[in-house]
């Protein structure tokens, strides 16, 4: 599992970089943030939960969500929506809550 940069969405704030474990996450020369190396992502989606402006996004390997597949997440407060997207597939929704998420 990796994550990809749309560094047109990218607002240039480098908060993803700050909090990515693995210093995996370098920004260019406009301060655009990009993945030099994304094989070595850990997947951790540090970066994805800090960014406010939808510009980094899971993809999924085939094991987990098929060739091609995507994942989004976009928070509302306490809300995250997260996306998957396939190819050729209707998008599936998942809402989870924060304030709820971690009770058993």
């Amino acid at each position: 599992m990796s994550v990809l940069i749309d560094r047109k969405l990218c607002a240039r704030c480098g908060k993803c970089a700050e909090v990515c474990p693995g210093n995996l996450i370098t920004r260019d020369a406009s301060g655009a943030a990009f993945l030099k190396h994304p094989e070595e992502c850990w997947g951790c989606a540090s970066c994805l939960k800090e960014c406010r402006h939808g510009a980094i996004a899971y993809f999924l390997g085939a094991d987990i969500g098929g060739q091609g597949a995507e994942m989004r997440v976009r928070s509302e407060g306490p809300l995250r929506y997260w996306r998957v997207e396939r190819p050729g597939q209707d998008a599936v929704v998942i809402t989870t809550d924060s304030r709820t998420a971690n009770q058993y």
